[in-house]
């Protein structure tokens, strides 16, 4: 059943056992034959839960590479051969400790091409007494996995993934009685539960947030750091083989590819953060640059939501920077408040409002997805830029994510399911749980303000303050309209002044409002025909 044309009420409850820990015919003991143990390719830590209690001497862990799982979006090619490339060498990891892996390569003879499939083929091919498995973390496939369960004559033990800082029981109470879910009060509960940054009952420093120093533009002569990259080895080069060959259609390149693909990898680029990067992180966290892609971010996120790294021992290890001296407070709460704030959050927010959640276009939003979001050929220089990163790592930072692309896509109106697309396509740690939130909530507002207390919308002017792009691009960012002016200044007004019904209540628009107010109706519907004409410009056509 489609996410977004099926029953709501049909679709919760169809998932409901698969989003709870152990809410299905649960296993007491291991039975007789063993018992089939599935690992998903964002499952890959030594401590999952469906790994617990594993006999080695007769039970057997399924992994299987399947094409539903790589083209439900056409996934870029990167993150392919990064899921792939991590997926073998976990396997072999199990391996080496004997465990028997029942591994299901893409091309390999009788590959059902899904993950209910594979579990019916190998309980098909011998008499397992059960079947474990861990809480999965899309709707999507929730959804095949309770029609699993619904259709098989084997106990099914579904288990929690407490590989999260926050289970969903614990952020369900949280959000119980509140009206407005406001991810620093969140964050703030998270601090205390964990300890983390806090001086007894007080957040270290005094302050809960220390964005008021993390926003600084790019300073001239400031030069980012390089970065640790992971070359590939044989087994990495082989999963990149594999989906040159089968997925060459899909976005993006494989050129350049230096993703972790196992835990000591990703150990290995974590340390290096921490002790190179993290000390300037905070000072320029939100700066972008012409050909930087990673300018001083973290990079762990495909790690982390592979599983490679531990999101609590992350934090742990960027407090442990703070209290020796190491890295500024700044930067360091910045970091921490990325992951147990706002990662934490958004897979609150996803498993708390799905389905509905994945219908939601509170801007009523109407227009398609440009051309230049694939191919990157424009002339504004800040999207040029993003877009061409993008394409060639499977990766932006949140800036650019969030002020660049998905501020553009808000101003010209493109439909969320649009955009929640695109970004599940191009980025290597693309996960609807964490994508969805942060595109159809935080990027375009489509959720009617569920993540966010206003639309991140902003002009020009924001641009040019944050980066170096502004200085190269052909429009002129200082010019408010006509053919000449940067299109995000062309767009902006004309978009306040399209939603005002929606957003002019909205007390943190109160000033530029106060801005439209102060202008005579001929001048506001100017605004409006300027970001009309630069719409069609741009290719954000209607909708058929």
């Amino acid at each position: 059943m489609s996410l977004r044309d099926g029953s709501p009420e049909r679709a919760a409850r169809s998932v409901v056992e698969i989003r709870g820990a152990a809410s299905v015919m649960g296993l007491s003991s291991t039975p007789v034959g063993g018992t089939l143990r599935l690992v998903l390719g964002d499952q890959l830590s030594d401590g999952l839960s469906a790994l617990r209690g594993l006999d080695a001497s007769v039970d057997v862990v399924l992994m299987a590479e399947v094409r539903d799982e790589a083209t439900y979006v056409k996934h870029h090619r990167q993150k392919i051969a990064l899921v792939f490339a991590a997926m073998r060498k976990f396997a072999t990891r199990l391996e080496d400790r004997g465990v028997t892996v029942r591994y299901v390569r893409i091309d390999e003879a009788g590959n059902t091409g899904s993950i209910g499939g594979e579990l019916d083929r190998a309980l098909a091919e011998r008499p397992f007494g059960g079947v474990v498995m861990t809480a999965c973390g899309e709707w999507r496939l929730a959804e095949a996995l309770a029609a699993f369960v619904k259709s098989t004559r084997s106990k099914v033990e579904i288990r929690e993934d407490d590989r999260f800082i926050c289970s969903l029981d614990r952020f369900n109470r949280w959000a119980a009685d509140r009206k407005t879910l406001t991810m620093e009060f969140f964050y703030r509960e998270m601090r205390r539960e964990t300890g983390l940054l806090m001086d007894g009952a007080d957040p270290a420093g005094g302050h809960w947030n220390f964005d008021k120093d993390n926003r600084s533009g790019l300073a001239r002569g400031v030069v980012p750091p390089t970065r640790l990259r992971i070359t590939p080895d044989a087994v990495t080069y082989g999963a990149m083989a594999d989906v040159e060959r089968l997925f060459g259609d899909h976005f993006g390149t494989l050129e350049g590819f230096g993703w972790p693909t196992t835990a000591e990898e990703a150990d290995d680029v974590l340390a290096a953060f921490l002790s190179d990067i993290l000390p300037s992180f905070g000072t320029w966290q939100d700066a972008m640059a012409a050909g930087q892609p990673w300018m001083w971010h973290g990079m762990v996120s495909t790690s982390l939501n592979l599983g490679l790294l531990d999101p609590l021992d992350v934090c742990r290890r960027a407090e442990a920077e703070y209290r020796a001296g190491r890295a500024p407070l700044n930067a360091v709460e910045g970091f921490i408040r990325q992951i147990l704030g706002w990662r934490e959050f958004v897979r609150g927010i996803y498993w708390l409002k799905m389905p509905e959640y994945g219908a939601r276009n509170a801007l009523d939003a109407d227009r398609r997805l440009p051309w230049f979001y694939w191919s990157g050929e424009t002339d504004m220089a800040c999207v040029a830029d993003a877009v061409g990163a993008t394409r060639d790592h499977a990766y932006a930072h949140h800036i650019q994510r969030l002020m660049v692309t998905g501020n553009l896509a808000m101003l010209l109106g493109v439909h969320p399911d649009a955009v929640d697309d695109w970004y599940m396509v191009v980025y290597a740690d693309a996960y609807e749980w964490v994508e969805m939130p942060n595109t159809r909530g935080m990027a375009t507002f489509a959720d009617g303000g569920i993540m966010g207390t206003k639309p991140y919308a902003a002009s020009g002017a924001y641009i040019n303050r944050m980066s170096n792009h502004c200085a190269g691009c052909r429009y002129d960012v200082k010019q408010k309209a006509g053919e000449g002016a940067c299109p995000f200044n062309r767009l902006y007004w004309g978009f306040l002044e399209r939603n005002r019904a929606r957003l002019a209540g909205n007390p943190r628009l109160a000033m530029p409002y106060r801005t439209l107010d102060g202008w005579d109706a001929p001048r506001r519907q100017a605004v409006v025909d300027e970001a009309e004409a630069c719409r069609e410009a741009l290719g954000a056509v209607r909708l058929v």
